[in-house]
């Protein structure tokens, strides 16, 4: 009897191994091959925009399909630069006050700070810039800040993830504080003297001088340029990601967002989520900054957010924090 019982659980249990591995494989099909593109473009964009896991695309699909999807998810861009008089940024009109704010949706948590007084956001680098980054919650505490967000992207060879060297510029407090060799523009997110947000463009170090950039990094695409929307199709061909940007409003406030992914309970944002978000919020400006692994959040002392790595914070090579 109990023989009997033992082979019906093991056949009962096989059973379910099977169907589970069945449904798997089915909707792997289904997603690559099926007719929800909107699926499978996701699934592409998503893959295509992480350094270790293209294989999931490329394994599966052509070079001239996969660019074909990413071309159809790219942004459409028009032909703008930031009007910088459309940010009214009045003498003492700005508190100091400090929001963080929860921000959700069926696929996605994140928060997001609204930092009134623009002159208080900064760059904030590594103490080893150029030979490795340290994490967000260490640049915050070197500089004495009350918190901020992980901001510009940096090479990593090795793939070892220790933050790298960091890709294109990085200016703080006027100064060129690191140079990628063999580049002489770069696109760059930051603040000039007056405190407004600069996103976008390819600028030289003598447009540096000229507009007066006092704290940047290299980073984007730009998202929202004069109140207008820079993704006008897909879903912006990074795919579903956490994600880190900033933007700021017409009065000169300053919105820090990350949004989590990579995990059960989050999933992550698309560009055009964080574009949306960032909108709602009253961006007049705004821009991508580095997502994925590097998305991380420090306010009041504290991690806000779960970043996706498996050790959790990751090392980066610079910040804007909030002085």
């Amino acid at each position: 009897m109990k023989s009997k019982i033992h082979k019906s659980a093991l056949y009962i249990l096989g059973f379910i191994a099977f169907e589970a591995v069945f449904c798997s494989i089915l909707a792997f099909i289904l997603i690559l091959y099926g007719p929800f593109n909107n699926i499978k473009e996701n699934y592409v964009t998503t893959a295509m925009a992480t350094l270790n896991h293209q294989y999931l695309a490329t394994t599966f699909l052509s070079k001239e399909e996969i660019n074909e999807i990413l071309l159809k998810s790219s942004f459409d861009f028009e032909s703008e630069r930031e009007d910088i008089n459309g940010v009214k940024i009045k003498e003492g009109q700005t508190s100091d006050e400090i929001k963080l704010v929860e921000v959700s949706s069926e696929r996605f948590k994140g928060h997001i700070l609204i930092v009134d007084n623009p002159k208080r956001i900064k760059v904030g680098l590594s103490s080893t810039l150029g030979k490795g980054g340290i994490t967000l919650s260490s640049i915050v505490k070197n500089y004495e800040a009350l918190g901020g967000v992980n901001a510009g992207g940096f090479g990593d060879a090795n793939l070892v993830g220790t933050g790298g060297k960091p890709n294109g510029i990085v200016v703080e407090d006027g100064e060129i504080k690191y140079k990628e060799e063999g580049m002489s523009s770069f696109s760059i997110v930051g603040f000039d003297k007056d405190d407004k947000l600069i996103v976008g463009g390819n600028y030289n170090e003598a447009d540096m001088k000229k507009y007066n950039i006092r704290d940047a990094v290299s980073f984007g695409p730009a998202l929202i340029i004069n109140g207008k929307t820079m993704i006008k199709k897909g879903n912006g061909g990074m795919g579903i990601n956490p994600r880190t940007a900033i933007g700021q409003t017409q009065d000169g406030k300053v919105l820090l967002l990350v949004i989590d992914g990579r995990r059960e309970d989050s999933l992550g944002a698309t560009l055009k989520d964080v574009q949306n978000i960032l909108l709602k919020y009253g961006a007049y400006n705004a821009s991508n900054l580095d997502g994925g692994s590097s998305t991380t959040m420090v306010y009041d002392n504290k991690l806000i957010n779960k970043p996706s790595d498996i050790l959790g914070e990751r090392s980066i090579p610079s910040a804007f924090i909030i002085k």
